[in-house]
């Protein structure tokens, strides 16, 4: 919200919903809203989830935003995080069992989902979800890293979530819907709870991105090393993971399942570039500063006009070229620590100095400082 206009608020963002929906766009898509230190960051280290940062204009601005969309004829999609509190300002331990030192996360313990006392966070997750619904009227919700969400119980917390979504839809009248944003390529995913998935509405692909990019930039770093050949690409498209089963060098071990013909390609959401493959790059430069046009469209083309439900990142859609790096306003001596982390997991990466892919080509153009790491990438939910 904070990079979209110069204002950084949602009243201010809601005056260019119409040029969105002019150009096609369906649903627009918010980074998470709760309150997180500082003025401006990218949300995932958020505290309160109830909240909405006030830097943004509150909970009403979100209201008003949400109104807006709708007049203009667009849905809105909420980014929400479930699987950790940040870091700074999280004091919901203080008041019972949140979270679980039975299971870890990457940014440390995990919510508490299936040890004693596990339905007062199990409540806190799905009262939230339902309440965004409810009182702002958000029609989507795209859910954070759901792999991270650790849950042993027999029935996953995300098929209960997905249960009670679609029992409010049915109570208020109108389509609601839970995105999950997971690296497990397995179907069950968007399976029906009724035989035996999750029941998510859709969930992001980031094998068709990791295809995409690495076949037309040439990058092997990290985990592209597992993509790049025309192989690849064709299979994705064809099987919708590259990994669904078979061998991945990047994780040293199989990975995947494959997905059953009859499933719903609209189900999985593919983009071209997001926030994350975007600003966690050491310099936040996008494909667009790189490819050459034909490249760009080609590469556009790939996305809009797939089997899948395609998704753009803020100025894909005219070729922007300036660098979208990650931004915190994280106090010291937590930004110090977050940027210091950040530069060891660029070199694990494959980033040399200078900041690009080690192998690729001249360095295009952008910043040459490094901003923090993303703050969801460590360790928090205390």
């Amino acid at each position: 919200m904070g990079a979209f206009t110069p204002q950084g608020t949602l009243d201010a963002a809601a005056a260019q919903l119409p040029s969105l929906r002019s150009i096609g766009v369906d649903v627009v898509e918010l980074m998470p809203v709760a309150p997180f230190p500082g003025r401006h960051g990218w949300g995932y280290d958020g505290v309160s989830l109830y909240a909405v940062h006030e830097a943004y204009g509150g909970p009403e601005a979100l209201q008003r935003f949400v109104d807006a969309a709708h007049r203009a004829g667009l849905a809105v999609c909420l980014d929400v995080v479930y699987n950790h509190l940040g870091p700074d300002g999280n004091y919901l331990s203080k008041f019972g069992p949140y979270f679980t030192d039975a299971h870890h996360t990457p940014w440390g313990w995990a919510v508490n989902l299936d040890q004693p006392s596990a339905d007062g966070m199990r409540r806190y997750i799905c009262d939230n979800a339902l309440r965004w619904f409810e009182d702002f009227h958000i029609d989507c919700l795209r859910l954070d890293a759901v792999h991270e969400l650790r849950d042993d119980s027999e029935r996953h917390v995300l098929a209960q979530a997905s249960d009670e979504t679609a029992e409010l839809s049915n109570r208020i009248g109108r389509p609601l819907s839970l995105v999950a944003e997971s690296d497990l390529n397995d179907a069950r995913m968007v399976t029906p709870t009724a035989e035996g998935g999750l029941g998510m509405t859709a969930q992001w692909n980031d094998d068709v991105h990791h295809a995409l990019h690495a076949y037309l930039t040439g990058e092997r770093h990290g985990y592209y090393v597992d993509f790049g050949s025309l192989e690849t690409l064709d299979k994705v498209y064809r099987e919708v993971f590259w990994h669904n089963g078979t061998h991945s060098p990047f994780r040293g071990k199989a990975w995947g399942a494959p997905v059953p013909p009859e499933t719903d390609r609209r189900r999985f959401v593919v983009c071209a570039s997001n926030h994350d493959q975007v600003g966690n790059r050491a310099i936040g430069d996008r494909p667009a500063s790189s490819l050459s046009p034909g490249a760009q469209a080609t590469s556009l083309a790939a996305i809009l006009l797939s089997p899948f439900t395609p998704m753009l990142f803020m100025g894909e859609e005219y070729g922007e070229t300036r660098p979208f790096m990650f931004f915190t306003d994280h106090d010291e001596p937590l930004g110090s620590a977050v940027s210091e982390g950040r530069m060891s997991e660029f070199g694990g990466h494959g980033w040399e100095e200078p900041l690009r892919p080690r192998g690729a080509g001249p360095r295009p153009p952008g910043p040459r400082h490094v901003p923090a790491i993303k703050a969801r990438r460590r360790r928090g939910g205390r």
